[in-house]
C-alpha cells in the first residue's frame, strides 16, 4: 500500500487545543491538526485496503455493503464513527472489531495509522471538514455527492486533492455505470448530431420543503450528539425528525433536491459533453402565500420545486442550454413517445425496476437520447431505434457496474495516487461537477433577498409589501473566481461561516 508523508507543519493544533480554542484563534487556524501528520508510517498489506468510516447508517451502510460485495475482497472496515447510536448500531453487530467512535476528530487523531482510506457518508454541511481532514492525513478519499454544502469547499477540496496527491471519488456511483459507455458511443458515432439542449429533472424533494422553521423545542434523543451532529453549523435547537433524512430541506445543512440528485442527474452530460464552469445561470422557484398578497417567507427552507438554466459554452465554441426541473416540473414531453406512455418511467426508469427519481434528455440536431440518474437504462427516441441501432462498443466496462464505482475506488487506492483511473476524481470532474449543482442552489437562494418597500394598490389602498432584486434575473457567473458578476448580494451564498470552534477551511 502507498503512502505519501510530509513534514509536520507549525500551524498544526492538536483537536484537544482545537476543540477548546476561542472565536479569535479559531477564526486563523489551517483546520485540525495534531492528527494530520500522526501515523503517516502504517503501511496496509499490498493486497487490502484498510477503510475508516464516518457515517454508518442511511446511505453509509449501503456504501459498507458496496465496499463489501467486491470479489477481490481486498478492503477491510477497519473503524467507524457515528454521532447517532441508532444509525451505528447495526454496523458495529456487524464490525465487532473496528473501533467505534461518535467524533471523527477523535479517531482520526488516535487512529490515523491504522487505516489508509476514509469513506464519508453525513449530512452535507460536515462533508467538506471531514473530507478535507482525511486527505490533509494523506488518505485516500471517498465522500458522497455532492461533494460539499458551499461552493468554496467543493473548490478547496478539488485543490487539496492534487496537493496531498490521494485518489479521490464522489459516491455518484452512476459514473461507473454501462448506460454512461453506451451513451458516449452514441454521441461520438454521432447518432444524436451536435447536442444543443440537454434536460434534467428529479422527483425530489421527497422531504419537506418550503416550510416555516420550527418554533417548538423537543429534546434531543439521547442516543445522538447533537452537538457533533451540528459540527460547523450555526448553533441552533434540534428539529424534530430532522434526523436520519429530512435535514435535506433546511439550507443550514443540506443542499436541496440539486444536492441529493444533480450529480446524478446533470453528471452526464457534465462528463460526456466535458463541460465546465457556466457562463450564465437563470431560473425561479415556487412561492408560497400566507394571506392576500402576502408571500411566505421562508428562506431556511429549500422550495419546493425550482426550474433553473444553465448556460454553457462548449469547447468547440457552440453553446449548450442545460435545464434543471424539480418537485414535479418536467420538460415538455418528446413529440416520439406515444401519447398514453409514462414519460418518466421510459426516460428515467431502472429497467423493469419501476424506480423512478430522475431523467436526463439529450437532444441533439440528429436526434435525443434519454437515460435515468447517474446514464443508467439509456434509450434513443424514437423507442423503435434501439431496435436497429447498433454502435459497437469502444470504451470497456467497469466489472460490477454502479458497485464497480465502489471496487475501481478501492483498486486505485491499493495501486497508488496516478497509477489507475476513477471515474469520479475530484480533479477534473467531482469538483467543477458539485460547484455547477451548488451554483443552482446559489440563485435559490437568492430568490428570497427582499427590500421593504411601500405601494398603492388600486384595490386594497397603501400597503407595505417587498421587493425582491435577485429573482428573474440572468446571473452572470466567473466561474474561476467564484462570483456573480452583477449581482453581488448572492455571492453571500458561495461560503459560509463555520461555528466557532471547527475553525476555517484552508489547505
Amino acid at each position: 500500500m502507498e503512502t505519501n508523508n510530509r513534514k509536520s507543519n507549525s500551524n498544526e493544533i492538536s483537536r484537544r487545543k482545537f476543540v477548546g480554542m476561542g472565536a479569535t484563534s479559531a477564526a486563523a487556524i489551517t483546520i485540525l491538526p495534531s492528527f494530520t501528520v500522526s501515523g503517516l508510517g502504517h503501511v496496509a498489506p499490498s493486497d487490502k485496503l484498510h477503510l475508516a468510516v464516518v457515517g454508518c447508517g442511511g446511505e453509509g451502510a449501503a456504501d459498507i455493503q458496496a465496499f463489501m460485495k467486491t470479489p477481490k475482497k481486498n478492503v477491510v472496515i477497519s473503524h467507524l464513527c457515528d454521532v447517532d447510536d441508532r444509525m451505528a448500531a447495526d454496523r458495529r453487530k456487524e464490525y465487532p472489531k473496528a473501533p467505534f467512535y461518535h467524533d471523527w476528530r477523535e479517531m482520526f487523531d488516535k487512529e490515523s495509522k491504522n487505516f489508509d482510506a476514509v469513506t464519508v457518508a453525513i449530512p452535507d454541511h460536515n462533508h467538506a471538514i471531514v473530507g478535507l481532514s482525511a486527505m490533509q492525513l494523506n488518505k485516500h478519499l471517498y465522500l458522497q455527492k455532492p461533494l460539499s454544502h458551499d461552493i468554496y469547499e467543493a473548490r478547496i477540496l478539488t485543490q487539496a486533492a492534487t496537493k496531498y496527491k490521494v485518489v479521490t471519488q464522489m459516491g455518484d456511483q452512476g459514473a461507473s455505470c454501462e448506460g454512461m459507455r453506451t451513451l458516449r458511443e452514441w454521441i461520438e458515432a454521432g447518432i444524436l448530431g451536435d447536442i444543443e439542449k440537454v434536460f434534467c429533472w428529479t422527483d425530489r424533494p421527497v422531504w419537506p420543503q418550503g416550510i416555516p422553521w420550527p418554533k417548538t423545542n423537543p429534546p434531543v434523543p439521547k442516543e445522538l450528539n447533537w452537538d457533533l451532529w451540528l459540527g460547523t453549523a450555526q448553533q441552533t435547537n434540534y428539529i424534530e425528525n430532522l434526523v436520519p433524512f429530512n435535514w435535506r430541506g433546511w439550507w443550514q445543512f443540506g443542499t436541496g433536491a440539486l444536492g441529493d440528485m444533480g450529480c446524478h442527474i446533470i453528471g452526464p452530460p457534465f462528463k460526456l459533453l466535458g463541460l465546465g464552469y457556466p457562463t450564465e445561470v437563470s431560473g425561479s422557484a415556487s412561492t408560497v402565500y400566507n394571506g392576500i398578497f402576502s408571500e411566505a417567507q421562508y428562506p431556511e427552507s429549500g422550495p419546493v420545486s425550482s426550474s433553473i438554466k444553465f448556460k454553457y459554452i462548449l469547447k468547440n465554441g457552440k453553446n449548450l442550454d442545460l435545464y434543471w426541473m424539480d418537485g414535479g416540473i418536467t420538460p415538455d414531453r418528446p413529440i416520439e413517445l406515444e401519447g398514453g406512455a409514462n414519460m418518466n418511467e421510459i426516460l428515467g426508469d431502472f429497467t423493469g425496476l419501476k424506480d423512478y427519481e430522475g431523467s436526463t434528455l439529450f437532444v441533439g440536431t440528429k436526434g435525443k437520447a434519454a437515460c435515468g440518474w447517474g446514464g443508467r437504462s439509456p434509450v434513443l427516441l424514437p423507442l423503435s431505434l434501439n431496435k436497429v441501432v447498433n454502435v459497437p462498443k469502444k470504451y470497456p466496462r467497469v466489472d460490477g457496474d454502479v458497485d464497480g464505482h465502489y471496487w475501481q475506488w478501492i483498486d486505485a487506492c491499493i495501486a497508488g495516487y496516478g497509477n489507475a483511473e476513477v471515474d469520479s476524481p475530484f480533479e477534473g470532474y467531482a469538483g467543477p461537477l458539485t460547484e455547477t449543482v451548488l451554483m443552482g442552489n446559489l440563485i435559490l437562494r437568492s430568490f428570497n433577498i427582499r427590500e421593504k418597500v411601500k405601494r398603492t394598490d388600486p384595490v386594497y389602498g397603501d400597503m407595505e409589501g417587498f421587493v425582491f432584486p435577485g429573482r428573474y434575473i440572468n446571473y452572470k457567473w466567473d466561474g474561476p473566481n467564484m462570483r456573480i458578476t452583477n449581482f453581488e448580494q448572492a455571492n453571500q451564498f458561495v461560503r459560509r461561516e463555520y461555528r466557532k470552534g471547527w475553525g476555517e477551511l484552508k489547505i
